[in-house]
């Protein structure tokens, strides 16, 4: 549709003017002085080249360039791991720098950031090894799969346990802004929101996967299988004196090997799922179960009264 008219006067040097006294006010009032007046924070639009890459490198005859072949998939893997892993330095280098101006040590930021960013490079073959397991689990556990390389190409559950598998793995190295921004991309494109600090075994599989929420300290077992809209989440936040919030406490289900939690399951705070046991749809969880439980709503009511 064209448009008609003529632009007007919008006034926008005005509206320039307030929006930069808007940030000068929100810097003063958290005494945010940027020293350079360069970028302070990673960018997430690097970020998400960064992980389409990393994808790339990781899968390359399948989330690779259509034009690849199999004789140049080395030289491929090999370049883009060179591009990729410069980039990403350079996008935890700013979080590191961050994080020095809020109390750390400046000298150390450029040592960190190659370090981190070297043990990253070197855990990849072991993550596309753990992918693997992720892939075919997948695969194994959907009827209407008709191979691996649909699962990869298609399934928005695989594609949000690649860019975790790579997001914790920067999460447990130092960089946990970087990893969050890799995890919020995933989120954004899937619908699937896992937090990179949640410890995830072999062989998982989300189904479908839209409205699965995974907390921070939620840790899964081998095996595990989750669908849709399924939450392991807090059941409550604990403040310390002051009423803030408490970070970083254990919160979250732990989910033993070999679980399957169905659509619409929702499971609360530090409980322990064990081994072998099925949570039925719609649930809502709220204490641990034993190995083998089978846990519907009407054995809720049955056994758990008040769960």
């Amino acid at each position: 549709m064209a448009l008609t008219g003529h632009a007007g006067n919008w006034g926008v040097d005005r509206v320039v003017a307030g929006l930069r006294a808007a940030r000068e006010d929100w810097r003063a009032a958290r005494q945010r002085n940027p020293e350079s007046g360069a970028r302070e924070f990673p960018s997430r639009e690097a970020l998400k080249e960064i992980a389409a890459s990393l994808c790339g490198a990781l899968f390359p005859m399948r989330l690779g360039p259509p034009d690849l072949h199999l004789e140049g998939e080395d030289f491929y893997v090999g370049h883009t791991l060179e591009a990729a892993l410069t980039a990403l330095f350079h996008q935890v280098r700013l979080e590191l720098r961050h994080q020095a101006r809020q109390g750390g040590e400046p000298e150390e930021v450029e040592g960190r950031a190659t370090g981190i960013v070297q043990a990253f490079a070197e855990d990849l073959p072991r993550l596309r090894r753990l992918l693997d397991t992720d892939v075919y689990a997948a695969y194994q556990g959907d009827p209407a799969a008709r191979s691996v390389d649909e699962v990869l190409l298609c399934y928005p559950g695989v594609l949000a346990v690649i860019h975790h598998r790579l997001a914790h793995a920067l999460y447990r190295l130092g960089a946990p802004l970087v990893a969050r921004i890799i995890a919020e991309i995933s989120h954004s494109a899937t619908g699937i929101d896992i937090h990179p600090g949640a410890e995830i075994g072999e062989a998982f599989f989300i189904d479908h996967g839209t409205g699965v929420v995974i907390g921070e300290t939620a840790v899964i077992g081998k095996r595990v299988r989750l669908y849709q809209a399924v939450t392991l989440g807090a059941k409550r936040f604990t403040q310390d004196d002051s009423g803030a919030l408490e970070k970083g406490a254990p919160r979250h289900p732990v989910v033993e090997d070999d679980v399957v939690v169905y659509a619409g399951a929702t499971v609360l705070g530090r409980i322990t799922i064990g081994r072998g046991s099925s949570i039925g749809g719609n649930v809502w969880l709220t204490r641990s179960v034993p190995p083998g439980s089978q846990i519907t709503q009407a054995s809720l009511q049955q056994t758990l009264p008040g769960a």
